[in-house]
């Protein structure tokens, strides 16, 4: 690759050596999206505009190559660069005129000119010839490139991105590979994408065995038989059939504001216009019937995302983070397949309380679910869905339980039916808690003994023992003016109603009981619980590959903070050290997507990388529920 070649004579021996490995190491981790029989790399990134000097850098390329080829391969033949003077000699074989040598210097030529140098370049023999190394064998079969979502009045305000973005001038219509489709022709020649990393030469990229979007792929996980068309399966009973995503989508905002978290990225991956087309046709592909998302930024959830998301048939509900904050949480629903009952926001801040002074927020909805009318008097019992985004902060373990317990007693009263029992729930949400930490544990086993642990221990995200001062927790854990009690519920569902107090009360006695403040019930000595029995959709741990599951994996470490909790009905278990054991109950879970290990994230670059816009992985499951005939 002459082209190429003439770049590196620009650079100093230092300089040349570490943009050799850089490049070549890059190449490897990006898994750089292409399977082609050619050399250039499709679908990563955007390709270079053409500038004003195409022609003059297209004249200068040829007279180099009649003139100065030879002469520059056997320069690099010869030992490395050793200073700028040579550099600019080389430079030198690309000018008509002598006398324009001093115009043309090497700070003049920019990366963008040189780009422009290798596009116009026709390549005839392979680079690694050049390195002294074999040519890589061609790869057969059909060329994989990145392709994002159709554009279509239903996405108005999803535009494509202006020529030197990451996007393409026409969308494809086929979701059936998200962002990924078959290029049905090899790009032209003058169209080839461009290398843009400036500073490195091109180099050609090691043989894929495996296909981009092979890596990152995620198996449905199929707990039942297939269902019928009516969305209702048989067995043991009909079943009201679903599907739930839960997912943190990144919110604009906080990427910039934590911008080095993303210095893997490659910039135009990172605009918003591509991510917004990308996590739509996510969407799209796997077409939930509910859908809880989180970090949803407040202008793009109006401008963008509910207005797209009403036109593919969805119902929504929006809670801002309180404060100044910008970005909160959503929950939408088809109203084909549920009916709104209630919608109860939930903000976790409480002026004057230390321990809850975050903006953090939730929704809880209880849907009903609409069953088709050819079944005839038949019912399901209503379905409450809570999502909710908790506090980050790992040294704050106190702060994320109270907000936990706000939420319980939340969806506790939203889910409590007249019998006192409660209706199938779902909780899901990024709570910022690995698996089988505390807090974890509290909410799967609906107990958990605080006093005196040390706050960071809560969430398992970070240790902190090393340190000499640590925060401790203290019963009680928040005050009783909070109206919770330590089973997270609402005081004033603890208390019968004044139809259920004993009838042999006196009349003047119930007058002067609604005049007395509701008295202070008596808490346990640092222990909290809840009687909502859930068990998580996931394992958190991929026993095909031997390896945890993951879901985010912020700065290359791969974790697990993001969950979908669903009742179940608790099985009795006489040894309280062992897990509890659940089975399902009126929701049973029927299939989950699969989660992806470190070591796959890693060789796709992390997250967010240009298959995956977020820098969280879905969750989704699908559920059925039982179908109650009269």
């Amino acid at each position: 690759m002459i082209a190429s070649c003439l770049c590196y004579l620009l650079l100093p021996a230092a300089r040349l050596f570490r943009a050799l490995s850089d490049a070549f190491f890059t190449c490897r981790k990006n898994a750089l999206l292409a399977k082609s029989s050619s050399t250039q790399v499709e679908g990563s990134f955007a390709m270079a505009p053409r500038g004003p000097d195409q022609e003059e850098c297209e004249g200068l390329l040829q007279q180099w190559r009649e003139e100065g080829s030879s002469q520059a391969l056997s320069t690099l033949s010869e030992g490395p660069l050793v200073d700028k003077g040579l550099a600019q000699s080389s430079l030198a074989l690309l000018m008509d005129n002598p006398g324009e040598q001093d115009a043309v210097s090497e700070d003049k030529w920019s990366s963008r000119q040189l780009s422009d140098l290798r596009a116009a370049e026709n390549l005839e023999e392979p680079f690694p010839e050049v390195l002294g190394e074999e040519p890589l064998p061609e790869v057969e079969g059909p060329v994989w490139t990145a392709v994002p979502m159709q554009t279509g009045p239903q996405y108005a305000d999803c535009a494509a991105l202006p020529m030197g973005a990451l996007a393409a001038e026409q969308w494809e219509e086929d979701p059936a590979v998200v962002a990924w489709s078959i290029a049905p022709e090899p790009m032209p020649q003058e169209e080839a994408l461009i290398w843009p990393f400036e500073g490195l030469g091109q180099l050609q990229p090691p043989p894929m065995e495996i296909p981009y979007h092979e890596i990152l792929w995620r198996e449905w996980e199929d707990f039942s038989t297939q269902p019928d068309a009516q969305g209702l399966e048989a067995g043991d009973g009909p079943q009201f059939q679903f599907t739930l995503m839960s997912y943190n989508i990144l919110a604009q905002d906080l990427m910039q504001q934590s911008s080095e978290l993303y210095l893997h990225c490659h910039p135009d991956i990172l605009n918003w216009n591509y991510r917004f087309a990308n996590l739509m046709q996510e969407f799209q592909h796997w077409d939930p019937d509910i859908l809880c998302l989180q970090e949803v930024q407040e202008d793009h959830y109006w401008e963008q995302l509910e207005p797209s998301l009403r036109m593919m048939g969805f119902t929504c509900f929006y809670k801002r983070r309180t404060g100044c904050k910008t970005d909160g949480c959503a929950v939408c629903y088809k109203p084909t397949r549920f009916r709104l009952l209630c919608a109860s926001p939930v903000e976790y801040f409480r002026p004057g309380l230390e321990l809850l002074n975050r903006d953090n927020v939730g929704l809880v909805l209880l849907l009903q679910p609409l069953v088709p009318e050819g079944l005839g008097q038949v019912s399901v019992a209503p379905l409450c869905v809570a999502n909710t985004h908790v506090l980050y902060n790992p040294r704050r373990g106190d702060v994320k339980l109270a907000q936990m317990a706000i939420l319980l007693a939340e969806v506790d009263k939203v889910a409590r039916l007249s019998d006192g029992s409660h209706c199938p729930i779902i909780l899901c949400g990024d709570l910022n808690s690995v698996p089988d930490s505390p807090l974890y544990n509290f909410i799967r086993d609906g107990e958990l003994q605080y006093h005196g642990m040390p706050a960071w221990k809560v969430s398992g995200q970070e240790d902190f023992s090393h340190q000499l001062y640590q925060r401790k927790l203290q019963a009680p854990l928040w005050p009783s003016s909070l109206g919770i009690t330590d089973c997270c519920q609402y005081i004033t569902f603890c208390h019968p109603k004044r139809s259920e107090r004993p009838a042999g009360w006196a009349e003047s006695v119930l007058e002067e009981d609604t005049l007395e403040p509701e008295p202070v019930l008596p808490r346990t000595v640092g222990t909290i619980q809840h009687c909502l029995h859930l068990t998580s959709v996931y394992t958190h741990f991929l026993p095909q590959h031997g390896r945890p599951e993951v879901t985010t994996m912020p700065l290359g470490l791969g974790t697990t903070v993001d969950y979908i909790f669903f009742s179940a009905e608790s099985c009795e278990n006489r040894n309280r050290t062992d897990r509890r054991l659940c089975q399902d109950g009126t929701l049973k879970l029927l299939g989950r997507l699969s989660l992806l290990s470190e070591e796959i994230l890693w060789a796709a670059n992390g997250l967010p990388n240009p298959f995956c816009s977020s820098d969280h992985l879905c969750l989704l499951a699908s559920f059925g529920m039982q179908v109650i005939a009269p």
